[in-house]
């Protein structure tokens, strides 16, 4: 796609990837259609389930709109919780990590600009957390993809012990 085309994904035309809980990733847009611009996908979250583990990206921005329920975010060192309606912008290098708040589902959508190929990274997400692939098959991929795994205790300790 060059950048003078639109492009267009109708209601029931992306790929829906099921994850634990009654989650869900709908893959909206990769890379290569925006010609590189962005990628683009809607995550649904079942009550106080995890959606990503402290990482960073080292070239992309990450826009996240909370579209229904809440989010608990760590983002650096400090926690917040956004709710529906709320929108969050992590730059380059920033640590992150995001989950529904303890008793909430949560729908948001995530946006990484430039755009990464990265539909095959959520496939591989939904994998390991149905128990068919190891957390540590993604470990070689943290450059193709741009997710750059960090320490996960200051994700999982408080999120444990609830």
């Amino acid at each position: 796609m060059t950048t003078s085309q639109a492009h267009v994904v109708h209601a029931g035309a992306a790929e829906v990837v099921g994850l634990p809980g009654g989650g869900a990733f709908t893959l909206l847009t990769d890379a290569s259609a925006t010609g590189g611009a962005l990628g683009a996908n809607r995550l649904t979250l079942g009550p106080g389930r995890d959606g990503a583990r402290p990482h960073h990206h080292a070239l992309s921005t990450e826009l996240f709109y909370v579209l229904d329920g809440a989010l608990e975010f760590l983002l650096g060192e400090e926690a917040v919780t956004v709710a529906a309606g709320g929108l969050v912008v992590v730059p380059p290098g920033l640590v992150h990590a995001f989950g529904a708040a303890p008793g909430a589902g949560a729908e948001l959508l995530s946006v990484l600009t430039p755009g990464v190929e990265r539909f095959e990274y959520f496939r591989q997400l939904a994998r390991i957390q149905h128990g068919s692939a190891s957390f540590d098959t993604l470990l070689p991929e943290q450059e193709r993809y741009d997710v750059h795994f960090a320490d996960a205790a200051a994700w999982t300790s408080p999120r444990s012990s609830r």
